[in-house]
């Protein structure tokens, strides 16, 4: 009788784990500093810097940024937590460096 009513329950589960990790590889491109090559930097930034009216220095700063670390945050904003190196970068004031 164990048998039929663990059953659902299993599917439940591997349904779960097929989901975590499914998505494992697109979280660790994401999470892994300096996975980046130097020739991905400028269309990552070219995005990164994408909704701001302030592109010039956003590009300047992001692809400086992103010479020295090799990862650029996802999305237009935030995010910086991903790159640890890109979010550590501050100027002499204590400010972020890297947009």
């Amino acid at each position: 009788m164990a048998g039929p009513s663990l059953s659902p329950i299993m599917v439940a589960l591997s349904l779960l784990l097929l989901v975590t990790f499914s998505n494992v590889g697109v979280a660790e491109a994401y999470t892994r500093s300096g996975t980046l090559r130097p020739s991905d930097c400028k269309p990552k930034c070219t995005y990164r810097c994408s909704a701001t009216s302030h592109k010039k220095p956003c590009m300047f700063f992001c692809q400086k940024c992103c010479a020295k670390c090799l990862c650029v945050p996802p999305g237009t904003y935030g995010n910086k937590q991903v790159c640890p190196c890109y979010n550590s970068w501050k100027t002499k004031e204590g400010g972020p460096k890297c947009p």
